[in-house]
């Protein structure tokens, strides 16, 4: 049942990841955190479709909304795999708060600590390292795998910038205080007229609009946003005019690894409710995890499991050495969240009929899966970008 504690779920995940000692104990903090503060809540968060502030207060507290932002502005001053490591874990649990959390790292601060003016990250790391979430608004009607078919707009009035256009589908659109927003100053450039702006909440012309009714990751919220006649200085401009194009697509292919981690933290967490169920349910005499039968299912999902890990983990060292991670990011991407479906959809098989009831955790799992192989790139996309590696297109 949803109430399950730590003792049934926190078993430790193979020695052949190679993580530090700390890094081991970090990930294990933040699991254990989950797993008492979040799991208690999971399936009223999925009925109301909403997080608690204060349990957003609370990753704020533990140090997981700011990962990366750097220790002077407050943050922990880590990497993007202890990123990769708190979004797995949390995760474990719940998808929804591992989303939040990868959105407000991998994208958000990741993009701040990269293009930022000095001013800027004054400005905003201190506040996303302490209580400010942060959201990436791309995605537009019309714009979703070809993410630079803008049709928002950014018109020059004086040293101001005056936005208009409709964003959809943005992740965090209900918490988040901060924007990210992508417009194009000169449509006629294409991709290079797309610029990047930082944009607050409150700011005048600027509306969250409708928060979308989804399948899965439903305490996540996804919303659009209005821009009407939005007016911002010059210095929210994030990087340089024109180059938003360069911030959107650097961002995203660090943003694929965190979706990767949510994967394949969701996967386990399939696993761990699945084995810890068929150890418990009786048939014929005895547990159906004694049958070879299913003893060779949770086999063959742990192996994919370890495989997606350590595809994930791998591109996030290679992108914290600064060696080239392209490829392996969408390697990632992709099988992590294959992965993810397949193994949700095994633990809902394995519990039968209360696998299709809300009573237990797995009906939910599979439904939260289901957007690993369409978000931030779908698995369409990422084969296209291993292809082209592979072939040198």
């Amino acid at each position: 049942m949803w109430d399950l504690g730590l003792e049934t779920y926190h078993r430790p995940v193979s020695a052949l990841t190679t993580l530090t000692e700390d890094e081991s104990l970090f990930r294990d903090s933040v699991f254990q955190f989950a797993d008492r503060e979040i799991r208690p809540h999971v399936r009223a968060m999925d009925d109301a479709a909403a997080v608690p502030r204060t349990l957003i207060d609370a990753l704020f507290q533990l140090g997981v909304m700011g990962v990366e932002v750097p220790e002077a502005f407050g943050g922990a001053g880590a990497t993007l795999f202890h990123s990769v490591l708190a979004v797995e874990s949390l995760s474990r649990v719940d998808p929804s708060i591992g989303v939040l959390v990868d959105v407000q790292n991998t994208l958000v601060i990741n993009a701040l600590n990269r293009w930022a003016t000095d001013a800027q990250k004054h400005m905003w790391l201190p506040a996303l390292a302490a209580r400010t979430v942060g959201a990436y608004a791309l995605s537009e009607a019309e714009s979703g795998s070809d993410a630079f078919a803008l049709t928002a707009r950014a018109t020059r009035a004086g040293d101001d910038y005056v936005l208009n256009g409709r964003k959809l589908w943005i992740t965090n659109g209900n918490e988040a205080d901060l924007f990210i927003v992508f417009a194009t100053i000169d449509p006629s450039a294409g991709y290079r007229g797309i610029t990047a702006f930082l944009v607050a909440r409150g700011a005048g012309g600027f509306t969250v609009g409708r928060k979308e009714d989804k399948l899965g990751i439903r305490a996540s919220s996804t919303c659009e946003l209005l821009l009407e006649d939005c007016r911002v200085t010059r210095d929210a401009v994030l990087g340089e005019p024109g180059k938003g194009y360069k911030v959107a697509i650097e961002t995203l292919n660090e943003g694929r690894i965190g979706i990767g981690a949510q994967m394949i933290g969701l996967a386990q967490g399939a696993l761990d409710h699945a084995i810890g169920y068929t150890k418990e349910r009786m048939q014929f005499g005895k547990a159906i995890a004694d049958f070879q039968g299913v003893q060779f299912q949770l086999a063959r999902a742990a192996t994919e499991i370890e495989a997606a890990r350590l595809l994930v983990y791998n591109a996030a060292r290679l992108r914290d050495g600064g060696a080239p991670f392209l490829k392996e990011a969408a390697m990632c991407k992709l099988f992590a969240s294959e992965t993810a479906e397949r193994v949700s959809s095994l633990a809902v098989n394995l519990h039968g009929g209360y696998g299709f009831v809300k009573d237990y955790p797995v009906e939910k799992l599979f439904r939260d899966a289901k957007v690993g192989q369409i978000y931030e790139g779908t698995s369409n996309l990422q084969l296209q970008t291993i292809a082209k590696q592979i072939l040198s297109l």
